[in-house]
């Protein structure tokens, strides 16, 4: 089956516009998205859907179509914890959040791919599963919440689109492979006597103990691991002591592990953990705690599944505007999908002319053309995806499948 949405965009690209500017405006940060659930709870309901909650209160999936196979089609649902310093009508109405990463467009987009298929649900060659998904921003991700509450049940492929800031309204980036990195988060705690300045030979320099190992850890990852595997440990925060003159008897340093080996990042943290242990080992009066929490795994685009994307974005939006995506360092918990079942994400362009902006800035905005770009997108590649994989080529994921990597 084809069909083409603008018609539905003719009458509702308005409508969408409308909708994402409420969303921004009134931003929910992760697992307390009640509003943002409810609305697009009603809007689906309105169109003669059936959403299904999720247990956890906030996020829903929903069903169109009948039997056959079932396509899964993602956004996120949560804001970020940033003062909105955007001059707009619809700046965030809510202090201390904002919608920084797009999360909004993803909805508004899903949302209205949803509303333009249920109008064609009995035409459908199977079933499309749209998943609003909570908490994408909390470490490990909201998306082990919709695994553990069946929502991959039966789901052959799944897709999502990303805001691009960088990337030119009306283009699709694509990727087969990495296209985001793992991020865990690393906090390493010193303890010493502290003591004079005068006489750091008396006791413990802790100050100097943590200045190596924020130089020496990431230095020693960088020999002991392939380069391939774009290992990168940064710390945004160091913090020791209080006089200039006293040696102080606590250190911390917290930053980011990233890596875009799916193998790599299995064994990161018994690595940093031996690299840690030898970087302090010279200091005989200090002693050191690792707090290490993992976040997602990366984002590894199935190879089939992308280029079905990329075929059904070529006859939605013409062959010059799909690109090759680059590989992002970022985390994405969409990768938590995709450790259960094939699928691919892509980059949708949103960039506003003359601006450079980036995501998780608080000025982050997006050119709103992007919204019916994205629904065209997604569309096509809802039933692109029913006609490849329903001819058998590939077997969903049974009742019951739940995993977190």
């Amino acid at each position: 089956m084809t069909f083409d949405p603008s018609r539905f965009l003719a009458t509702h690209d308005g409508e969408l516009v409308h909708l994402r500017r409420h969303l921004h405006a009134h931003p929910e940060l992760g697992k307390a998205e009640w509003q943002t659930t409810a609305l697009v709870a009603r809007r689906l309901e309105a169109a003669g859907l059936r959403p299904r909650l999720l247990s956890a209160g906030t996020g829903l999936v929903c069903d169109i179509g009948g039997d056959g196979p079932v396509v899964a089609l993602r956004a996120d649902l949560d804001a970020l914890p940033l003062h909105d310093e955007k001059d707009v009508p619809y700046r965030s109405t809510t202090p201390g959040v904002c919608h920084a990463c797009g999360h909004d467009v993803h909805t508004t987009v899903l949302l209205g791919t949803g509303l333009a298929l249920a109008r064609h649900a009995d035409q459908l060659r199977g079933r499309v599963r749209l998943i609003f998904q909570p908490a994408e921003e909390i470490s490990p991700g909201g998306a082990i919440d919709v695994i553990g509450d069946r929502g991959l049940d039966d789901v052959s492929v799944i897709y999502a689109l990303h805001c691009d800031p960088k990337l030119e309204v009306g283009r699709l980036g694509v990727r087969v492979g990495a296209i985001t990195a793992a991020s865990d988060q690393v906090e390493v705690q010193l303890y010493g006597p502290g003591g004079h300045t005068a006489r750091p030979h008396m006791t413990a320099d802790l100050a100097y103990a943590i200045a190596r190992v924020v130089t020496d850890l990431p230095a020693a990852l960088s020999r002991l691991v392939d380069t391939r595997a774009a290992v990168n440990m940064t710390f945004g925060l160091i913090a020791s002591g209080t006089a200039h003159n006293a040696i102080p008897t606590t250190a911390v340093a917290r930053g980011t592990l990233r890596v875009l080996d799916r193998a790599v990042w299995d064994g990161a943290q018994k690595l940093v953990e031996r690299v840690l242990e030898a970087t302090v080992a010279p200091f005989s009066q200090i002693t050191y705690r690792l707090e290490y929490q993992r976040g997602a795994p990366p984002v590894v685009n199935d190879e089939t599944a992308t280029a079905v994307m990329a075929t059904a974005a070529r006859s939605a939006i013409g062959d010059e505007a799909v690109l090759n995506a680059p590989q992002s360092m970022g985390g994405e918990d969409f990768s938590w999908y995709l450790e259960q079942v094939p699928g691919s994400m892509a980059r949708l362009g949103v960039r506003i002319s003359g601006t450079d902006l980036d995501l998780h800035a608080a000025s982050f905005d997006v050119d709103e053309r992007a919204i019916a770009v994205g629904v065209r997108i997604l569309v096509s590649t809802a039933l692109q995806a029913l006609d490849h994989y329903g001819a058998g080529r590939l077997r969903a994921v049974p009742p019951g499948r739940v995993g977190t990597g």
